[in-house]
């Protein structure tokens, strides 16, 4: 029976190989320190935290995330440790450091192996700390017992460290939430809080809050709690300008029934089978629930794997322990036996695997077909029936992701539309898929050929006038790559080449930024002059740095951290190693960036469970002629509209 403590109850452990499971509202960071008899840490190497998140008997998690699993064992734990402690942090933000009384209340349970939740403990309580001390676990007399601390700092992970008496704590901290940032940087994006993500028949629904629905109803749709103004369409002069997603114009539904099933079987999935406003976001919030499944359920499985390994060797060290039984009939049947108990372990976890993968499956089966044109792969047929849209998507598709355990199952990648973070296509040396090694200027025309389709998909799925591309290549080393969009005049401007043309146009569109933000702050946009192109743009910049002196490259910072909230996006192509002599210059540059591959790459973690996911991007099929086609379908709409 779980036992729910208050702040300061403690509860015996009857266990020794523990999980600590934390849940919170927004992503947080997980660590731990280990204390000796009296308490004190000895120095930094007895901190658990996501830049050395193992320690002996202990590991927390690697990168902030909404939920966590810490693995513990009480009894690998050096002999002079006596307390853990549990400690959790929000990560530093642009703007200043959150709280954690302005976000839900962080919940933590110790659990064991199985599963079985031995206590809980809810953080309330909690107002200006930004770090605090969760759990504590403690030897007495060779048992071990959990207290609910909740105590909590103000100042941050550096108070906390200071008041646990560790040297240079304001370093240890700084480092701490360096290794955050870096972990966050490759992140997949999820949607925001006010999402709803889910299958009805299967997955929790988050309500909207009551003043956002009430704001819902009075405007036709959800409040984008990012909006900083009125919605206006970007072609009619006048009123203010906001980048944001516009809001939703179709009355909420409910989603369509579940089909009957079988007694005892699982619903049968229906496409856009979740909570949304319309069906494009049932869809959108039904893609992101399957992802988040299929976290949780890998999760699971491999947590029922380790347990069985752990048990077997565990039982196997007991036989060989003991002389009598290590040789002989009785030893050899105590192994089979243990061994026969790990496969039963291993398949029993299988099925239940295979079970939920099978769901998965056929929800994506049903859900692929019917997604519109901003969510499909290129393959799909309603790519063939397009024709430009009167409003823009609320997301965009980047590409699918996919784990080991799971190959045939893909998930699409689907971010919110304005995009909030520049995309960054590695274009440097990588392996292929048939395990072949790609040299540089095969990876630079892999990269280029998907900034091309994306930048096609980005341009087909906004209204016409609503969306421009521009186009650096100092070099002119994108020129074949890049003449889908040229000859179907789908360029804004000519290419910029040379040192020259570089400046120019990254002038033309600081100016552009810096208007912009002007305009929207003084609630001015009509003093905007006739010459500044109030369409979003994105930028494609090939072969950086090349091309790029020391002014260009700080104007480029300039519009990576200022461009994506008044319309200005980044979309880089580009091999890091060619940047090296800037040094860490540039590190704020690509950490600003979601880093995106040409060919299939495990470098993107979810902010569940931390899985590593395969990232594939989106491209075009070979021999096919669908790029051109939904061109061909922009310029006529284009043509038609001027």
């Amino acid at each position: 029976m779980t036992a729910e403590l208050v702040r300061g109850q403690n509860h015996p452990l009857s266990q020794v190989r523990l999980e600590i499971r934390i849940s919170a509202g927004v992503p947080v960071l997980a660590g731990a320190t280990l204390g000796d008899e009296h308490g004190s840490v000895h120095g930094a190497e007895w901190v658990a935290h996501p830049g050395a998140p193992t320690l002996p008997g202990i590991e927390v998690s690697g990168q902030a995330a909404a939920d966590h699993r810490l693995a513990v064992d009480l009894a690998a734990l050096p002999e002079a440790v006596h307390r853990v402690t549990v400690l959790l942090a929000l990560p530093t933000q642009p703007g200043g450091a959150l709280r954690f009384g302005a976000v839900a209340a962080p919940r933590t349970a110790v659990t064991g192996l199985d599963g079985a939740e031995i206590v809980r403990f809810n953080l309330t309580g909690l107002d200006a700390e930004s770090a605090v001390v969760a759990l504590e676990l403690y030897r007495r007399q060779d048992a071990w017992k959990v207290r609910a601390v909740g105590q909590g700092y103000a100042g941050g992970l550096a108070a906390l460290f200071t008041d646990q008496g560790l040297p240079r704590p304001e370093a240890l901290a700084a480092g701490i939430q360096e290794a955050v940032s870096r972990s966050l940087a490759r992140a997949i994006p999820v949607p925001q809080p006010q999402d709803t993500a889910g299958s009805s028949a299967s997955r929790p629904t988050q309500p909207y809050d009551a003043q956002d629905a009430q704001d819902a109803r009075t405007s036709g749709g959800p409040v984008d709690a990012r909006a900083s103004g009125g919605a206006v369409d970007a072609r009619t002069p006048g009123g203010p300008i906001d980048y944001t997603h516009p809001g939703r114009r179709t009355p909420l539904a409910p989603p369509p029934p579940a089909s009957p099933a079988p007694d005892g079987q699982p619903p049968q999935p229906v496409a856009g089978d979740a909570v949304g406003w319309s069906m494009e976001e049932r869809l959108y919030n039904q893609v992101w629930g399957m992802f988040e499944d299929l976290a949780r359920t890998t999760a699971a499985y491999r947590s029922a794997v380790d347990f069985a390994g752990a048990r077997l060797e565990k039982e196997l060290d007991q036989v060989l322990a003991d002389p009598r039984s290590r040789l002989g009939a009785a030893g050899q049947a105590t192994r089979e036996t243990a061994h026969a108990r790990h496969s039963q372990l291993v398949d029993r976890a299988r099925v239940v695997f295979d079970r939920d993968l099978a769901q998965l499956t056929a929800e994506s089966e049903v859900v692929e077909p019917a997604l519109p044109p901003a969510y499909a792969r290129w393959d799909n047929p309603v790519w063939h029936g397009y024709r430009v849209p009167d409003e823009p998507p609320m997301a965009v598709r980047l590409g699918d992701l996919h784990l080991p355990e799971s190959v045939p199952l893909r998930i699409p990648m689907l971010v919110r539309l304005p995009l909030e973070r520049g995309l960054w296509i590695d274009s440097g040396p990588v392996e292929g898929p048939d395990d072949t090694f790609l040299d540089s200027a095969e990876t630079r025309r892999l990269a280029m050929d998907a900034a091309v389709a994306l930048a096609v998909r980005l341009l087909a799925v906004h209204p016409v006038g609503e969306f421009a591309v521009q186009v650096v290549d100092p070099a002119g080393a994108g020129v074949q790559a890049l003449l889908p969009l040229t000859r179907a005049g789908a360029v804004a401007v000519p290419i910029a080449s040379g040192a020259a043309g570089v400046a120019d146009m990254l002038g033309q569109l600081i100016r552009r930024v810096d208007l912009t933000q002007m305009a929207v702050r003084g609630g001015a946009a009509e003093s905007l002059p006739p010459d500044v192109d109030t369409a979003q743009q994105l930028l494609i910049v090939n072969d950086f740095p090349h091309g790029f002196d020391d002014r260009a490259v700080t104007q480029l910072r300039y519009l990576a951290d200022e461009g994506p909230a008044v319309g200005v996006h980044l979309l880089m192509v580009a091999d890091r190693a060619d940047a090296e002599a800037y040094g860490p210059l540039l590190d704020p540059l690509w950490r600003s960036l979601m880093r995106l591959t040409p060919v299939p790459d495990d470098h993107l973690a979810d902010p569940w469970v931390g899985h590593t996911w395969t990232y594939e991007p989106s491209l075009v099929p070979p021999g096919s002629g669908i790029l051109q086609q939904v061109l061909s379908e922009v310029t006529a709409a284009r043509i038609k509209y001027q």
